[in-house]
C-alpha cells in the first residue's frame, strides 16, 4: 500500500503537472507544504494523470478538501479568463488620468478596458493628489495580481513672453517688426518682454519663434544686447503668457526646472516606476537626470526608468537620437511640441525614425498626443483618428497614449476601449504580422541574444502558446520583446517593480511570482504576493521553475489544454541578471508531461 506521505508528494507534483490542474485545486494544509522532491515507494516511473488521480482518489488515506469556485462576480485572478480579451493583444495601453478619471471605480474601468499603463500628469494637480491616485493604482494591481505600471511625467521649462498693456493682449499684423527683450514693462504692439535671456542669446538671424503654438510666426531680423527683433510671417492675437517655441535652437538650459526637482524627488519617495522627461535636447540631458536619480533615490528604493520624450528638432542632430534612446530606458514621441517646432509633413517620418531606433536598441516606444482627440466630447473617433492610432501601431510601437481623451474628456472609459479595439484589429491583420517580420532590429551577439533567436524560431516551428523568461531585471525579456515574437511573452521577474516596468513592453505579460525563479516552499495562495517579494537562494531544480512558468501561463490565459507547449528561456546559475543559457520546450501540464503522461520519479 502506498504511504500516506507518499500519495500526499504525489498528488502535489501531479497537481501542478497534469491535466487535471486545469481543475479547481486540490488542497489540505499538509499538502501544500508537502515536499516536492519526495518519490513514490512502489517503482512507479510513470502514469496518466487521470490513472495517478484515480489512485489518489480511491485510497483510504487521502481525503483531500476542493477548494470553492470563486463567485461568479469574483475579480480575482481566478476570473482571469472571463477577461481573455482584456489580455489579448501586444500593443500597450497608458492612459492619462486627471478630473475624469481620479476615482478608484473610474480607474478600475480604464485598467478592464486595456488600460497597461497609468500617468501622472505633473503639470497639473499637487504632488499630494499623485499619491493618492498612485495608492488607488496599487490596490487595482493588488485586487487582479496583475503589475501595474505607473508613469510619472515631469512638467519641464515652459517659455512664455510677458504680460501686455492691454488685458486682451494685441493683433500683429504681418510684415510689421516686433520686439522680444527683456524690459519687464508691460508689452504693446510693438514689444513685448522675453523672460528668457537664452533664447536671445541662442537665436541667430533668420531663425525662426513660434508664438502660442506655432499660430505666430516670427522670424528674427536683427539681434542686440538683450533684445531680438523680428518680422512677424504670419499675424494674430498674442496676449498674456502665451507659449514660445525654438524650433532653430539649442537653448542652454537643463530641461528640469526647480518644480521638476521637486516634482522627482517626490515621484522617488512614493515609487512610480518610470519618469517621463520633457524638453529633451541632448543626451547630456539624460545623464543629469539619472545623476540627479542617483543622488535623491531613498535608500533600498528600486530606481525607476526613465523615459525621454522625444519633442525638439535638436533631437535629430547627427546622432543625437541614437545616443538619447541608448542612454535612456525609453521613448516617448511627444507629438506636441514636436508638431509645432517640425513641419506637419515631417512629423510622420520622423515618428517612423524613433521607432525604428528605438525598436533596433530594444526600448519601449510609445506614441503620444492627440490620438483621439475628437473623444473628448464625442463617444467616437473620427475616421482620420482611428487610422493614425492604426498607423502607430503597424509602425511597431510598444505603446500608444492617451492624453486629455482619458483625463478631462467625457468619455475616458470609451476612449480606451476604442484604443483596444483598434489594437485588436489591426494585430489581427497579417499585413501588420508582414510588417514586423520584415522589420526585424539585428541581434547582438550574445549569448542571451542567441537564446532568445532561437526560442522565437522554436516557438513559430512547434506553434508554442508563449515564450516564458525568467528575468531578474527584465533585460532578457525586453531582448525578447526586441523581436516581437509572434506568441506572448511571458516574464517573470522575483521582483515586483520590474514587472511593473515590464508592462510598457510590447507583446509582455509581466507576472509576480513571490519567490521569484525559484518557487520552492511557497503555498498556492502566496504565489502572487505583491507587497513581500522574497528572493529565496537559488536551487538547481529547474524543474521546480518549470513547472510554477506553466502555472503562470494558466493564470495569465495564455494557455487553455495541458498540451499547449510553452518555450520558456532561464539563466543557470539562478540570480545572474543577464544571463539568459537555457531553453526548454514544456507543455502546459507541466515539465513531467508528454503526450499525456505524465512521469513521477
Amino acid at each position: 500500500m502506498i504511504s500516506k506521505r507518499t500519495l500526499f508528494a504525489a498528488w502535489l507534483a501531479a497537481s501542478s503537472t497534469c491535466t487535471d490542474a486545469f481543475a479547481p485545486a486540490l488542497q489540505t494544509s499538509t499538502l501544500r507544504h508537502a515536499s516536492t522532491k519526495s518519490k513514490l515507494d512502489h517503482g512507479v516511473s510513470s502514469t496518466s494523470c487521470t490513472a495517478l488521480f484515480a489512485t489518489l482518489a480511491n485510497s483510504a488515506d487521502f481525503s483531500p478538501t476542493f477548494a470553492p469556485m470563486p463567485k461568479e462576480s469574483s475579480t480575482t485572478v481566478a476570473a482571469v479568463p472571463k477577461l481573455a480579451q482584456r489580455w489579448r493583444k501586444s500593443t500597450k495601453q497608458l492612459a492619462t488620468l486627471g478630473p475624469a478619471s481620479s476615482t478608484k471605480e473610474m480607474i478600475e474601468k480604464l485598467f478592464l478596458a486595456g488600460a497597461d499603463v497609468f500617468r501622472l500628469n505633473f503639470s497639473h494637480g499637487s504632488q499630494e493628489q499623485k499619491k493618492e491616485l498612485l495608492i488607488i493604482i496599487r490596490e487595482i494591481e493588488e485586487k487582479y495580481s496583475h503589475p501595474i505600471a505607473i508613469l510619472g511625467d515631469l512638467q519641464g521649462p515652459k517659455l512664455r513672453v510677458g504680460e501686455f498693456s492691454s488685458p486682451d493682449g494685441e493683433v500683429l499684423e504681418d510684415g510689421q517688426t516686433f520686439r522680444l527683450d527683456l524690459d519687464e514693462s508691460f508689452g504693446d504692439k510693438t514689444r513685448v518682454m522675453l523672460p528668457h535671456p537664452e533664447i536671445i542669446a541662442a537665436s541667430e538671424i533668420g531663425h525662426i519663434l513660434l508664438v502660442d503654438d506655432g499660430k505666430i510666426k516670427l522670424t528674427v531680423s536683427g539681434k542686440g544686447e538683450g533684445y531680438l527683433d523680428c518680422t512677424v510671417e504670419f499675424g494674430g492675437k498674442i496676449s498674456n503668457r502665451k507659449g514660445v517655441n525654438t524650433p532653430d535652437s539649442v537653448l542652454d538650459i537643463s530641461p528640469l526646472t526647480p518644480k521638476d526637482r521637486s516634482d522627482l524627488e517626490y515621484m522617488l519617495g512614493i515609487g512610480v516606476d518610470w519618469v517621463a522627461l520633457s524638453f529633451v535636447q541632448r543626451p547630456e540631458d539624460i545623464e543629469e537626470i539619472h545623476a540627479l536619480i542617483d543622488e535623491k533615490l531613498p535608500e533600498g528604493s528600486f530606481k525607476p526608468a526613465v523615459m525621454a520624450k522625444i519633442e525638439k528638432p535638436s533631437c535629430f542632430i547627427d546622432d543625437s537620437l541614437e545616443n538619447i534612446v541608448k542612454l535612456c530606458d525609453g521613448i516617448m514621441v511627444a507629438r506636441g511640441d514636436l508638431g509645432v517646432e517640425c513641419a506637419p509633413e515631417d512629423v510622420p517620418l520622423l515618428q517612423k525614425q524613433i521607432i525604428d531606433e528605438s525598436r533596433a536598441q530594444g526600448k519601449p516606444v510609445v506614441v503620444a498626443t492627440q490620438m483621439l482627440e475628437s473623444m473628448i466630447d464625442s463617444p467616437t473617433p473620427t475616421r482620420a483618428e482611428a487610422s493614425d492610432v492604426a498607423t502607430a501601431i503597424y509602425d511597431g510601437a510598444d505603446a500608444i497614449m492617451l492624453s486629455a481623451e482619458s483625463a478631462a474628456g467625457k468619455y475616458p472609459e470609451e476612449s480606451v476601449a476604442m484604443q483596444q479595439r483598434i489594437i485588436n484589429r489591426v494585430e489581427s491583420d497579417q499585413h501588420y504580422r508582414n510588417a514586423l517580420s520584415q522589420n526585424q532590429p539585428t541581434s547582438a551577439n550574445t549569448p542571451t541574444d542567441a537564446i532568445i533567436t532561437a526560442a522565437k524560431q522554436i516557438a513559430d516551428t512547434i506553434n508554442a502558446k508563449s515564450i516564458v523568461c525568467f528575468s531578474l531585471r527584465g533585460s532578457t525579456v525586453l531582448r525578447a520583446a526586441k523581436g516581437r515574437p509572434g506568441v506572448p511573452i511571458l516574464g517573470i521577474s522575483p521582483f515586483k517593480e520590474t514587472a511593473r516596468q515590464l508592462a510598457m513592453s510590447w507583446g509582455v505579460y509581466p507576472e509576480l511570482p513571490q519567490t521569484g525563479s525559484y518557487f520552492s516552499n511557497i503555498v498556492e495562495e502566496e504565489l502572487f504576493d505583491y507587497d513581500n517579494s522574497v528572493v529565496e537562494e537559488a536551487t538547481d531544480d529547474f524543474n521546480l521553475v518549470l513547472r510554477n512558468a506553466c502555472r503562470a501561463a494558466l493564470k495569465k490565459g495564455l494557455v487553455s489544454d495541458p498540451n499547449d507547449l510553452l518555450v520558456v528561456t532561464a539563466g543557470i546559475p539562478f540570480g545572474t541578471p543577464g544571463a539568459a543559457n537555457v531553453i526548454r520546450v514544456v507543455p502546459a501540464a507541466g515539465p513531467s508531461c508528454w503526450d499525456g503522461v505524465c512521469r513521477i520519479d
